[in-house]
């Protein structure tokens, strides 16, 4: 028997990216104890099998004293159940784990770096928190890094050696579940979404996730406007959270939540998302800095042509040429060309969606990312025996 524990900020970070894989885990090793630790959360908790135990320890987002408390919590539930591996993501639990599992000494000590942090910061600021990655880095004995752009980076910031980590198949997380990303009812979703949402019937350009500086939604929507300028039969659908702050230009912002085709949603249920990514012609990404972009491999599964930035994870997630477009990081106009490209052409965005669900269909099938995950965990494990 083994004990794995798997830690992160919040529940929904073990809902969206770990549970599928824990379930399949089960499937093969019944005897293995599993322990998710999080920030409570009654409505997960409950939602969870009867075979996954779980353990709230609270972990504020942000940089809080909180932490202390956390390590303090953790270091006591190391000592008490002497796991075989504990896996921990997201910052501040990684940093929190890591510490408290090198303390008492756990065997494998497991960091999955699904992106890196400090990536978009300046000054102060990214020195103090590339300091606080390479601790976490330094106490993990094994790192999963996301993408091998990702891991590049990080060997040569000097965050830990070349063989230290490894990239699962093409890079990612967990993948797109295409038992439920299929394309039999698309044109059904895209008439829905497109009515309720006053689309029309021209080109839609969408978005989904935090509508913040870091996401890149400035330069998407001044390249919009410019675009709907030459053509105001466009549309834009931004779905997500609205968190925008002083930092990006009012102005923008003003005419963007006053125009009647530019649609914000505000967040959407992630079952709900198929539909809307079916009522979009291009996905547009213009982040900053990513892990790997769920939201791509999800926006290519309903067939979207894709335009991205330029930068480790979201570049690697399609082919430059054949399943996507890649614009200039911080480049308004560089995304507007590369947004025109597919406005033009709809037979190029027929073609470049179709080669996006075939990359999603070949590297990033759920069932394919999980299997990796769980032959991962073996070998991982064989190292305590």
């Amino acid at each position: 028997m083994k004990k794995l524990c798997i830690i992160t900020t919040v529940s929904m970070t073990l809902e969206s990216f770990v549970l599928d894989g824990v379930k399949a885990l089960h499937e093969t090793h019944p005897d293995w104890e599993i322990t998710f630790v999080c920030s409570h959360n009654e409505r997960f908790a409950a939602s969870l099998p009867s075979y996954i135990r779980f353990l709230p320890i609270k972990m504020e987002r942000g940089v809080s004293l909180s932490g202390l408390a956390a390590v303090s919590q953790m270091k006591k539930l190391f000592r008490r159940e002497r796991f075989d591996l504990v896996q921990y993501a997201t910052p501040n639990a990684s940093l929190y784990a890591s510490i408290a599992a090198k303390r008492k000494k756990v065997p494998v000590r497991l960091y999955c770096q699904w992106g890196i942090r400090y990536v978009g910061f300046e000054g102060f600021n990214r020195r103090v928190f590339k300091r606080l990655e390479k601790t976490v880095c330094r106490n993990s004995t094994h790192i999963r890094a996301v993408s091998f752009l990702n891991k590049r980076f990080a060997v040569e910031e000097g965050l830990y050696s070349e063989e230290k980590a490894v990239v699962l198949g093409q890079g990612g997380t967990i993948g797109v579940d295409l038992e439920e990303y299929i394309l039999a009812p698309k044109k059904e979703w895209r008439a829905k979404i497109r009515s309720a949402c006053r689309l029309g019937d021209g080109v839609v350009f969408g978005f989904v996730g935090r509508i913040s500086r870091d996401k890149g939604s400035e330069e998407l929507l001044r390249a919009f406007r410019a675009i709907h300028e030459l053509d105001p039969t466009t549309k834009l659908l931004m779905v997500g959270t609205f968190e925008a702050d002083e930092s990006m230009d009012q102005e923008l912002l003003d005419w963007a939540q006053t125009c009647p085709d530019v649609v914000f949603t505000g967040p959407v249920d992630k079952h709900d998302l198929r539909e809307y990514y079916a009522a979009m012609d291009v996905y547009v990404h213009p982040s900053y800095r990513e892990g790997f972009g769920m939201v791509l491999q999800e926006a290519a599964a309903m067939e979207c042509a894709i335009v991205t930035t330029d930068i480790p994870g979201a570049s690697e997630v399609m082919e430059e040429g054949i399943s996507c477009l890649l614009a200039k990081p911080r480049d308004s106009e560089s995304l507007q060309s590369q947004m025109t490209a597919f406005l033009k052409d709809s037979r190029l965005r027929s073609r470049f969606g179709k080669q996006a669900r075939l990359r999603v269909e070949t590297y990033f099938d759920r069932r394919r990312m999980i299997a990796q995950q769980c032959r991962e965990y073996e070998r991982l494990l064989e190292e305590t025996t």
